[in-house]
């Protein structure tokens, strides 16, 4: 049986604030964080005892390198390419003092928007139980290909294909340009992870309306993140609210992808097939255990600095 959760898109380093509520231009001082959302989310995987191999490409560069030994010291299967092409990405973050985040991108191009599909190889593929991917590596060209090749591959094995549009509108020409390219691929997905706000984006509707449009394009459930109030999964013919985890969030970077993981780690290690998610996920018992999992891990990541550094094991879950 399939175990292994493979996740494709950006890898970049994080600079974080040392402390919250100012503003880009006022921070003294920030620490240095492996981050990138697909890569996160592999992370947290790893960390929670799961299979995980991270599919990008970065700079022949010291931040290269240190994001490929951050990888492999969370336990996460490193499939880098490196160029002299572009350098390793960069993010500068701003934390107000809520936790929620402000970013300031270095890519013109960065390192992971050149991976192209001949570079991904099957064997990186064949043993997925899930592939897993973003938006950000959708922005452009040829990463946007290699991401959409290696989820019809990925597909065609039988894995199951997430899709978290987590949207970053800085990155993209426009907010319609983002809107566009980003609904284009909701049919390549079985399982789509959306918060309140991307629903409001994407469609101007209610998070209901909305999962229920989404749904129509093929996935078979939609999950919406409600921050500390939990999530709602919604399949065509359920809609289940699981509650959130309180916690006192000290940084909200990475809790999305925190989620995610705990989510693609629970369906994984259940065994859970394309055939089978929409009957699973439609089930009060299954969802809760699933996802009330990954509420936790989401909350857990909240409450500490920096994204890949602060997701938690799977003993600080359970405990």
């Amino acid at each position: 049986m399939k175990r292994t959760v493979v996740c494709l898109g950006e890898l970049l380093i994080d600079f974080v604030p040392e402390t919250n509520g100012q503003a880009l231009a006022d921070v003294p001082a920030f620490k240095r964080a492996a981050g990138g959302a697909p890569a996160n989310v592999a992370a947290a995987v790893a960390k929670l005892g799961g299979a995980s191999r991270f599919i990008g490409k970065v700079g022949r560069d010291a931040f290269g390198e240190h994001l490929r030994q951050t990888l492999e010291e969370a336990g996460v299967e490193a499939a880098l390419v490196e160029t002299d092409e572009a350098r390793t990405g960069i993010a500068f973050v701003s934390l107000r003092e809520d936790g929620e985040r402000d970013f300031l991108f270095y890519r013109s191009p960065a390192a992971d928007m050149l991976l192209r599909s001949e570079e991904i190889g099957d064997d990186w593929l064949n043993d997925a139980a899930v592939y897993h991917f973003g938006s950000v590596s959708l922005v452009a060209e040829p990463c946007r290909s290699a991401t959409l090749d290696a989820a019809r591959r990925a597909r065609g094995l039988g894995a199951i294909v997430s899709y978290d549009p987590n949207v970053r509108l800085p990155l993209w020409p426009s907010a319609d340009a983002a809107r566009k390219e980003i609904m284009a691929h909701m049919p390549l997905a079985d399982l789509v992870k959306v918060s309140e706000e991307e629903v409001e984006f994407l469609l101007g509707k209610g998070s209901l309306e909305g999962a229920r449009e989404l749904l129509a394009m093929g996935p078979s459930a939609i999950v919406v993140t409600l921050g500390p109030n939990g999530c709602r999964v919604i399949t065509a013919t359920s809609d289940i609210h699981v509650a959130g985890t309180p916690v006192a969030a000290v940084d909200t970077t990475g809790a999305g992808d925190g989620f995610v993981g705990g989510m693609l780690y629970q369906l994984a290690s259940r065994g859970i097939s394309a055939e089978t998610l929409g009957d699973t996920l439609r089930d009060p018992v299954n969802c809760g255990e699933i996802f009330g999992f990954a509420n936790r891990v989401g909350a857990i990541t909240t409450t500490r600095r920096g994204a890949i550094p602060s997701l938690p094991t799977l003993a600080e879950v359970n405990g």
